[in-house]
C-alpha cells in the first residue's frame, strides 16, 4: 500500500556527482521502494529554477573546483532563493563535499576571486591546495595537506552536535572524506557532528553542519548507502513537511550496519587518528 508521495531534487545530475554520490539517491528511492512510498525525481540543471514548492528533499553531490566554476552562480541566484525557502518551510537537504561549501556564504578557490554561496548555511570554505586541473598541479602539491581517508562522526539527530566533548553518543556515521579545502562555522551554524576518525570540516574536530533539516557533510562514498539511520531522517523530515504525522516504520538494515561495524574494528585495529575514541563506541559482540 502506498503511504504517501515524495519528490526529490536532484541538483546537477551531470555535473556535482563525485565519489559516487549519485548513489545518495538511489539509497533514498530504494528505502522509499521498500515501505511502498512512491517517489518522483525532477533533475535540476543549469537554467532550472527552485520553485520552493515542488520539492521536499534535495541532494547535490561533489566535484571538483572546476565543476564549482561551472555552477556557482547559477546555484547562488537562479537556485539559492528557492531552496533557502524550501528549507525554511521544512524540507529537507543532503549537500556533500563540493556542493556542500557552495551552500555557504562564499567558496575561495585556490587561485582567483572567490566564489558565491547560497547562504542557506553559516560557513565559508578556503582551498588550501593548488586546483587539480590546473597544468601545473603535481601530485605532491595535490596530497599536501589534503584530507583523505575513513571519516567516521558522532551524530545525534537531536543535535548533540554543538555540545561540548564527551562520551560517544548518538548514531556512528561512517564515509570517506577527499577534500584540501577548511570549511568554517560562523556562529549561526550547528555542525553535523563530531569527529571520531579523519578530519571533517577543518580540523577543530566538528564534522558538516546541520540547519533544521538541511544537512551538510564532508561524508562522502556515498554517504547514505552507508548510513541508513541519515537516509530515514531525510525521508521522514520530506513527508514530515506535509504530513506531519508520519512516521516511517524499522527496516532490516543488518547488512549495512554489519558493514559499518566491519569498518569500526578495521579502524580500531589499525590504530589510526582517534582510537581511543574508537574504544569507547560500543559495538556487538
Amino acid at each position: 500500500m502506498t503511504l504517501s508521495t515524495l519528490t526529490v531534487g536532484y541538483l546537477y545530475p551531470e555535473i556535482m556527482g563525485g565519489c559516487g554520490d549519485r548513489g545518495n539517491l538511489a539509497a533514498v528511492l530504494r528505502r522509499c521502494g521498500w515501505r511502498g512510498i512512491e517517489t518522483e525525481v525532477v533533475e535540476l540543471r543549469l537554467g532550472d529554477p527552485v520553485d520552493p514548492e515542488d520539492a521536499d528533499l534535495y541532494l547535490i553531490g561533489g566535484g571538483a573546483e572546476y565543476h564549482q566554476r561551472l555552477i556557482a552562480g547559477d546555484l547562488a541566484d537562479l537556485k539559492g532563493p528557492g531552496l533557502c525557502e524550501a528549507v525554511a518551510q521544512g524540507a529537507a537537504l543532503l549537500a556533500v563535499g563540493a556542493g556542500y561549501e557552495l551552500l555557504g556564504r562564499f567558496y575561495q578557490p585556490s587561485r582567483g576571486v572567490e566564489l558565491p554561496g547560497v547562504r542557506l548555511f553559516d560557513t565559508w570554505t578556503i582551498q588550501q591546495s593548488p586546483d587539480l586541473t590546473a597544468a601545473s598541479c603535481t601530485i605532491a602539491k595535490a596530497r599536501a595537506g589534503r584530507a583523505i581517508g575513513d571519516l567516521v562522526v558522532q551524530w545525534d539527530p537531536e543535535g548533540l552536535g554543538g555540545r561540548p566533548p564527551g562520551p560517544p553518543r548518538g548514531e556512528l556515521l561512517i564515509g570517506f572524506e577527499n577534500h584540501s579545502a577548511r570549511t568554517y562555522l560562523g556562529p549561526a551554524a550547528c555542525p553535523l557532528g563530531r569527529v571520531v576518525v579523519g578530519q571533517g570540516n577543518n580540523g577543530d574536530g566538528h564534522e558538516g553542519v546541520r540547519l533544521g533539516n538541511a544537512i551538510g557533510t564532508y561524508l562522502c562514498g556515498p554517504c547514505l548507502p552507508r548510513n541508513p539511520a541519515l537516509t530515514d531522517f531525510l525521508i521522514a523530515a520530506a513527508l514530515r513537511r506535509r504530513h506531519a504525522d508520519t512516521e516511517l516504520g524499522p527496516l532490516p538494515d543488518d547488512l549495512e550496519l554489519a558493514a559499518r561495524d566491519a569498518a569500526v574494528r578495521r579502524l580500531r585495529a589499525s590504530g589510526r587518528g582517534g582510537r581511543s575514541r574508537l574504544a569507547r563506541v560500543a559495538l556487538p559482540a
